[in-house]
């Protein structure tokens, strides 16, 4: 079995797949799977970090439920505090992404589309290990605590393996549409289907062009290609382009209903 590594306090990392297997019209690619993260209170009661990933995502594109439950769960030595969850923005902001600026302006729900991600495991930012370094390691062997091994952001594509991995999910799907969330699904799965193709903007950057489906034949099968904006660019999370964020809010508002796309 493929180890995925660790997170702080001892979770291990698991892939997060979609769960409902039955065919869809419609499938969702994006980069990578989040994690549950906690808010890390000392004895003092004293934040000593205030977002730090614990564990995996209870479901693809999860939407934050339940994260006090799966926190609490997580043993923490009496000396080092306690676990609770991070602030309610900081748990599921993508999936709560896909629902109001993707399936939501298509008149889609859940059941309808089949989601997958390039690497379907989480991943730790810079910003995760250097808190991981500074709070965590140095309790390390005090404690007898379990070693963070979490694999960092990828920064390249994926195997050929991988991507092939994908287009049999795809094909499983039976899905029609292909929804690429990004450059990075461009750039390390579709680009290897269609060379022309390397980022969103080869798709066009103008709201006429921006979130039209676009036709191909690929290994003998006819499919529709939907490229849109990463859901850190539609919903403005974090650092992000303010352009795509109004190309796409123009799609959300006055392109999304007319494509009929179940």
């Amino acid at each position: 079995m493929h180890d995925f590594g660790v997170f702080p306090f001892g979770k291990k990392v698991k892939p997060v797949v979609q769960a409902d297997r039955s065919p869809k019209n419609v499938f969702i690619l994006g980069v990578y799977a989040s994690a549950v993260h906690a808010r890390w209170l000392g004895a003092d009661e004293k934040i000593r970090v205030s977002a730090l990933a614990v564990a995996s995502e209870p479901e693809i594109f999860w939407r934050g439920d339940c994260a006090e439950s799966i926190i609490n769960e997580i043993p923490v030595p009496d000396p080092l505090g306690k676990l609770a969850p991070a602030a309610p923005q900081l748990n599921g902001p993508s999936g709560r992404s896909l629902d109001n600026e993707y399936l939501s302006p298509l008149g889609m729900s859940r059941s309808d589309v089949w989601l997958s991600d390039i690497y379907p495991y989480a991943h730790i930012n810079d910003n995760q290990r250097a808190a991981i370094e500074r709070e965590y390691l140095p309790y390390l062997e005090e404690y007898d605590l379990p070693k963070p091994t979490l694999q960092p952001a990828p920064t390249s594509g994926p195997s050929e393996e991988r991507r092939e991995e994908i287009w049999d999910e795809f094909v499983q799907s039976q899905a029609a549409i292909l929804v690429l969330l990004g450059d990075k699904p461009i750039e390390w799965f579709f680009s290897h289907l269609e060379p022309q193709y390397q980022k969103l903007s080869d798709f066009g950057k103008e709201a006429e062009s921006y979130g039209q489906i676009h036709s191909f034949k690929i290994r003998g099968r006819q499919l529709g290609v939907l490229p849109l904006v990463h859901p850190r660019q539609a919903s403005r999370l974090g650092a992000s382009s303010a352009e795509w964020a109004e190309l796409h809010q123009i799609w959300k508002t006055d392109v999304a209903a007319k494509l009929i796309i179940k």
